[in-house]
This record gives C-alpha cells, sequence and structure tokens, in this order.
C-alpha cells in the first residue's frame, strides 16, 4: 500500500500538467491585458489633439503629404528615441536637477509661442514665394524634448506600464514599439486630413483663417505648462 506522502505525490503528479497549464494561461492572460492596454494608453496619447498633430495638419494643408514626410517621421522616430532615453534612466536627471526640467518647461513653452504665431501668419503657399518652408526631420524630432504632451504621455506610460522587479529594457521596448505602431497611423491621419482640408479651402483667405485658427488652438495648448509654471 501506498503511504500518505506517496498518495499525495502521486495526485501531485496527476495535477502537474493541469497546473502548468492554467498557469500558462494566467501568464497569456496578463500579458495580453497588459499589451492590450499599453496599446489603448498610446492610441488615445497619439490620435488626441496637441501640438504635432495641430502642426502635421497645418504642414499637410499648407504644404501636401510629400513635403511633409520629414516632419511625419521626425515626430514619431524622434518621440521614440525620447522614450528610450528617458525610459532608461534620463529622466532621473532631471529628478536631481528639477531647476533643469523647468528651464526646459521655459523654453518649450516660448517655442510652442513662438510657433503658434509662425503658423497664425502663414501665408498660402502660392503667395509666400517659398519664404515658408516645412519643419524637417531633425527639427520635429528635436522638437519633441520642449513638446509638453511628449513628456505627459512618456512619464505617464513609463510610470503605468513598467515594474520594479520587470524586466525594464523589455518593458521600454514594448512601450517604444506601442507607440511607434500607433502613433505612425495616427498622426499620418491628421496630416491627410490637413491634405484634404487644402482641397476644401479654395481660397487665400480661407487658408489665411485656418492658420490663424490652428496657430490659436497650438498657443491655447500650452496653457497647462503655463499653469504648472505661473500658476
Amino acid at each position: 500500500m501506498l503511504s500518505v506522502s506517496g498518495l499525495a505525490l502521486q495526485s501531485l503528479m496527476q495535477w502537474m500538467p493541469k497546473l502548468l497549464t492554467l498557469e500558462a494561461a494566467v501568464i497569456f492572460t496578463m500579458e495580453w491585458n497588459y499589451l492590450l492596454a499599453l496599446l489603448t494608453f498610446s492610441w488615445v496619447a497619439c490620435i488626441t489633439p496637441g501640438p504635432n498633430n495641430m502642426m502635421i495638419l497645418s504642414s499637410g494643408l499648407n504644404f501636401g503629404v510629400r513635403a511633409s514626410l520629414p516632419h511625419l517621421f521626425g515626430i514619431n522616430l524622434g518621440f521614440c528615441l525620447m522614450v528610450v532615453l528617458i525610459g532608461m534612466g534620463l529622466g532621473s536627471v532631471f529628478t536631481l536637477y528639477p531647476m533643469l526640467h523647468q528651464l526646459v518647461k521655459v523654453v518649450g513653452l516660448l517655442y510652442l509661442l513662438w510657433l503658434a504665431w509662425k503658423i497664425a501668419t502663414t501665408d498660402p503657399v502660392s503667395t509666400s514665394e517659398g519664404k515658408v518652408k516645412p519643419f524637417g526631420f531633425w527639427q520635429a524630432a528635436a522638437f519633441q524634448w520642449v513638446n509638453a504632451k511628449a513628456w505627459v504621455m512618456i512619464t505617464g506610460a513609463v510610470a503605468t506600464f513598467t515594474t520594479v522587479g520587470g524586466n525594464i529594457g523589455l518593458q521600454i521596448f514594448l512601450i517604444t514599439a506601442a507607440f511607434f505602431l500607433v502613433g505612425l497611423p495616427c498622426t499620418t491621419s491628421w496630416l491627410l486630413g490637413g491634405h484634404l482640408m487644402s482641397k476644401v479651402l479654395k481660397n487665400d483667405r480661407a487658408y489665411r483663417l485656418f492658420n490663424r485658427l490652428m496657430g490659436l488652438l497650438l498657443a491655447v495648448s500650452t496653457w497647462p505648462v503655463v499653469y504648472e509654471l505661473f500658476g
């Protein structure tokens, strides 16, 4: 006859495959839920209005899709590089030196207000005679570092979708991949929207009104930064 310990061991061996299958199912479900939540967060963050989307919309209207492609890829690749650098530890520099972060915010605020003025005073391409040019790749990539919404998106994603005991490298890779896979189509939709609007706005007066509206909205989007700095 089997002893009590022997019966327990035999029972455990019988249930082990089922337990392993259940554990695998739980892990798979947790990973799937993690990825679904990450993709949803990325989509909401990328599709909603912000400096990048309003600027690429204006670029699509004023310069067309082809001329705006460097701007488009500069936004998405520059943003992803920012995710990697902040996620892997650059953000801790601003924790140690908060005044440096404040300086970045002030510079970003002034730059955004200057861009808002430039967009608002941009003449239609038909009358500007090449004096106004769309953002280049490096200009758009560098802009991410003074974009207040980019900072909020990245710090929010890193805080929410990384864990202390987890593989930080893998987690940052997944966050970066999610923002790129979701962000590129979102930004492209704003670019195409601007291009389609160029078919609707039939005269220079309509172009100027639209540019003034975009400049105003871009200036209004800086309000959270203004309130944080001076409120």
